[in-house]
């Protein structure tokens, strides 16, 4: 394999954007940090009013545009309820299931700045007390935060500066293993968001002009549906969205390559496109899989919801266990964004 140049660089960012708490609604620190990385880079930006980040690279062609996408957003909770025990009641934000969260370390972020750590946790958890405590359904009736303070009531929770509607935060425990493993929550999809900024940092150290103007959008409302529908030029052609592969029974994506998805629950993809990726792997020696994924949508499957006059993709690295305990590996990072780079130099699909 031709090794990308700097996948390495890619997995300290992968480290650095999962460390920043970003549920959707409660995404400015991890925007801000993006738009540093690339004003750092001499690259201009413009904010939505929906807090994404746009970032914007002139090319040969200013007539026909591209643009790329991916979400900086992650799946969360808000507090649901100031419980009168002293612990917390959760509304879970995004696509996931309590059982995925079951013992994991949080943050509380309170509307005055403060962050307060806790646990989430059955109310049925000591096997000593509750005969249950395997078998008690995992659901928001019966989860809860153990905060880590002294507090035995509503109102002590209250006087610490929290309340309903507060963010929560899940703890990524992100690792880098010797042999090339990535594992964290939120892989989805902030592994492919380092990607794109790492691609624009090739494009800028080695002073490419691209042949189609490009936008690069860093989404920050995809896991709640509607993070990439707008900011659309009318100039733009192609829309691809760089989002993670699903892997389970039945798929054929794995953590080792680049995942090309022909359709999701949105339908299919557009052909023309996902053909022209296929070739461009197959003519730069890049490992792929076609795949459908079942349960899915993506911020180009938005956007094409939304109206838009576009040929839309998605394509991204392969993570096991999405929205849960995710991994993925360097030679998956390393194969999408060869893929991407190639495909940004390409020639327009015909539609």
């Amino acid at each position: 394999m031709n090794t990308y140049p700097n996948v390495n660089e890619t997995k300290d960012l992968i480290k650095q954007l999962v460390s920043i708490p970003s549920p959707s609604g409660y995404t400015e620190k991890v925007i801000q940090h993006v738009e540093d990385f690339l004003t750092n880079l001499n690259v201009e930006t413009q904010r939505n009013r929906k807090g994404g980040l746009i970032a914007t690279l002139p090319g040969e062609n200013d007539n026909e545009h591209r643009m790329l996408t991916a979400h900086v957003d992650t799946l969360g909770a808000m507090v649901k309820e100031v419980k009168s025990n002293g612990r917390l009641r959760l509304d879970l934000i995004g696509g996931f299931k309590y059982n995925s969260i079951e013992g994991e370390y949080c943050e509380i972020h309170t509307s005055n700045g403060e962050i307060i750590t806790g646990t989430i946790l059955m109310h049925q958890t000591s096997v000593h007390v509750y005969k249950d405590a395997g078998n008690a359904k995992r659901d928001q009736e019966n989860m809860e935060v153990r905060i880590d303070a002294k507090v035995e009531n509503a109102d002590a929770i209250r006087e610490l500066g929290i309340e309903v509607g507060d963010f929560v935060s899940f703890d990524p425990r992100v690792q880098i293993s010797d042999n090339g493993f990535i594992k964290s929550r939120h892989l989805d999809d902030k592994a492919s968001v380092a990607i794109l900024l790492q691609l624009i940092k090739r494009l800028k150290e080695e002073n490419i002009t691209l042949p189609y103007t490009t936008h690069f959008l860093i989404s920050n409302n995809e896991e709640i549906g509607y993070g990439g529908n707008s900011n659309i030029t009318p100039e733009t052609v192609e829309y691809l969205a760089v989002d993670m592969g699903a892997m389970g029974d039945g798929q054929s994506t794995d953590e080792y390559t680049v995942s090309i998805c022909v359709k999701d629950a949105s339908g299919p993809y557009h052909y023309g496109l996902r053909k022209h990726l296929v070739e461009l792997a197959n003519a730069n020696g890049i490992d792929y899989k076609l795949d459908i994924y079942p349960y899915y949508g993506s911020d180009a499957s938005a956007a094409i919801r939304a109206g838009h006059d576009i040929v839309h993709g998605l394509i991204g690295p392969g993570i096991d266990s999405s929205h849960a305990f995710e991994r993925t590996h360097e030679t998956s990072l390393d194969y999408t964004e060869q893929l991407l780079y190639h495909y940004i130099l390409s020639k327009l699909v015909s539609y």
